[in-house]
């Protein structure tokens, strides 16, 4: 193999490699050989039939095999021969005209990761928020409990359905006057005021009771998701069935008997564990984005435009899916178009923290062990379809790349644990509003790129500039949910309208998905639902 540089132009890089004739047919040799002991054919017996046969009747597949194979060695002994650290996945080409029998001319193309001399980690000094779990927040958190499982009971036939109650209809609709698939439904409850039907719906039960029957005129919003509904007028012919109006809720023993557990004292046991999880969780976003700041401001160094580039487009991605929300969503692009060079300047942060991150937990040992990888797969394989599961454990275990994207947001964890182990802590106690609004100051939460194309995760500080169009704020409820620990169990909520917010996720975890997703949604049964954002 010969190599020739072409470029040498900051972080980025081309050559020109040649993979000769003979190293290929080398490989086409190699590959004849394997599969020889396979291969059947009349008048031989089996694994004696003759190689050159065997390149005459499965030559072009050896032959594609063998470049591919040879391509694959070349890049990867270029690598290693140039000492190369590549951002992303080199970008290979074989030259147009190549034919079998002949050198192989590829261009190789790549951005290197720059040369970061190992950051100094001396002189750290972070102050941890801390915030007591007192009897207040615990009964908060249990009135909110309380609030999420309503309950309704049973009004006088007589009455008629107000904003908060519910009314159990049967339900037929149509569009044009034909009736359509899912439009038809029996005993469904409907909170009127919810918002959980399409706009109009609701409002039109105000005022029914038990026993009238009515026809409500709707639309169907212009992002349904059934594509020969979306913007048509429909009408749903609704029978009324029962009115209900809220039960009021009494936090007692009773109400925690309900939940499965023996007194009130227990239920606030096990809140309490949760509400001291959620504020620890509060306390460490804190001190992280303090500590990323530190890091930011210390260091200053190219890094890969390519990098960028795709940090940037998810981040771009995902504010114009909320802006597609706003109630004027052309208003809103247009003011985030104001803001591009600023969320492109955030994009170099998230890049530049990720590879300071990773330099510093490379020069320190920090590792992700074999176990804490096996149960990471384990859980994120979880989000599929039970038959899909194996399928994305090998393949992950298959793909360094999509194994990198998975492991990347526990190893940034890991290296933060360290870096808060070595900086010089003073605690200071405030009320939860305190820290909830210390860290909306430093305003969203986001996920900066660590090397081999995974994500870590970060805090940007987004351009204060006025809120014209309401300019998506990318994840407003960061404070509250970002460190929210899992919540105790709640009644099933029915399908209601996505808030337009972004959801914290690391990316790698996004693009490590060969199997089907296992949240496929069946057809709606309902269509006078709203049709919920993606996530």
């Amino acid at each position: 193999m010969k190599t020739v540089e072409t470029l040498n132009e900051g972080l980025k890089r081309e050559y020109r490699v040649t993979i000769t004739a003979k190293d290929i047919d080398a490989r086409v040799d190699d590959e004849v050989k394997s599969i020889a002991p396979t291969v059947r054919m009349p008048g031989f017996r089996p694994g004696k039939v003759p190689p050159n046969l065997i390149r005459k009747m499965h030559g072009p597949a050896l032959s594609a095999d063998a470049l591919n194979k040879a391509i694959d060695a070349g890049v990867r002994d270029l690598m290693a021969k140039e000492k190369l650290r590549p951002a992303l996945q080199p970008a290979v080409s074989l030259d147009e005209g190549y034919e079998a029998g002949k050198d192989a001319e590829l261009t190789v193309s790549l951005e290197v990761l720059p040369e970061i001399e190992t950051p100094s980690i001396e002189g750290l000094k972070l102050e941890r928020l801390t915030v007591p779990a007192d009897d207040k927040a615990v009964m908060a958190k249990i009135e909110e409990f309380a609030a999420q499982m309503k309950r309704f009971e049973e009004a006088p036939k007589t009455k008629k359905a107000a904003t908060g109650d519910q009314v159990i209809i049967d339900f037929a609709g149509s569009v044009d006057g034909v009736a359509f698939d899912g439009g038809t439904g029996e005993d469904m409850a409907v909170e009127i005021g919810s918002g959980q039907l399409i706009p109009g719906f609701e409002d039109q039960l105000v005022g029914v009771k038990v026993g009238d029957e009515k026809v409500l005129k709707v639309s169907f919003p212009d992002d349904y998701p059934v594509a020969d509904l979306k913007g048509q007028p429909a009408e749903f012919a609704v029978t009324v069935k029962e009115v209900k109006v809220p039960a009021a809720s009494k936090i007692d023993d009773e109400f925690a008997k309900t939940l499965g557990l023996e007194s009130l004292d227990k239920l606030k046991e096990l809140m309490k564990d949760q509400v001291e999880q959620e504020l620890n969780g509060l306390t460490r976003t804190y001190m992280k984005r303090k500590l990323l700041d530190q890091l930011a401001a210390a260091h200053d160094f190219d890094v890969p435009p390519t990098m960028v580039e795709a940090e940037f487009n998810q981040i771009w991605q995902q504010l114009e899916h909320e802006v597609s929300h706003e109630e004027d969503p052309e208003a809103a692009k247009a003011e985030l178009e104001n803001d591009r060079d600023d969320y492109r300047a955030i994009a170099v942060r998230r890049v530049r923290l990720g590879l300071l991150l990773s330099e510093i937990g490379q020069a320190h040992g920090v590792q992700v062990s074999q176990q804490e990888m096996s149960r990471l797969i384990a859980q994120a394989a979880q989000q599929y379809r039970p038959e899909d599961r194996t399928r994305f454990i090998e393949y992950v275990q298959q793909d360094a790349l999509a194994a990198a994207q998975l492991r990347a947001p526990l190893y940034e964890d890991k290296v933060v644990d360290f870096l808060f182990e070595k900086a010089e802590i003073s605690d200071r106690e405030v009320t939860r509003e305190e820290i909830e609004a210390a860290i909306e100051a430093d305003d969203d939460s986001g996920h900066v790129h660590g090397p081999g194309c995974g994500h870590d995760h970060d805090h940007d500080h987004k351009p204060a500039k006025k809120a014209a169009a309401k300019k998506p704020a990318a994840k407003k409820d960061a404070v509250k949910e970002e460190a929210k620990a899992e919540e105790a169990p709640a009644k099933k909520a029915p399908a209601k309208k996505a808030e337009a917010k972004t959801e914290e996720k690391p990316a790698a975890a996004k693009k490590a998905a060969p199997a089907k997703a296992a949240e496929d949604k069946p057809a709606a049964k309902a269509p006078a639902k709203k049709a919920a954002a993606k996530k």
